[in-house]
């Protein structure tokens, strides 16, 4: 696949995680295509596959924590602040993409 195409997937990637974020879902999709795709188009968009698998399992980790406190009012401020942190990296991952910049590993 040629590195526009390759660039596109992780495009779609972002935009399912994004969507993933209110629909959960989408998430799951663009998490398999990241693992399917992540040594795919070079270190550049490789460096965002890497981003978004990270970003998926931490916000999965933090979910749990919020649900398993949710008794506690806490649970809904860490399940809050979760879902912001999940979109913020979606979106900085996604902002340099479009500027052709890798993401830090």
């Amino acid at each position: 696949m040629n590195t526009e195409a390759e660039r596109t997937v992780v495009l779609v990637s972002y935009v399912l995680h994004l969507v993933g974020a209110v629909a959960a879902l989408p998430s799951l999709v663009g998490l398999v295509l990241n693992y399917l795709k992540r040594n795919d188009g070079g270190e550049v968009l490789s460096s965002h596959h890497r981003w978004m698998i990270r970003s998926f399992w931490w916000a999965l980790v933090w979910i749990v924590v919020g649900l398993v406190s949710l008794y506690l009012i806490v649970g809904w401020l860490i399940l809050g602040l979760a879902w912001l942190w999940y979109v913020y990296r979606h979106l900085r991952g996604l902002f340099a993409l479009l500027n052709g910049d890798p993401m830090p590993a």
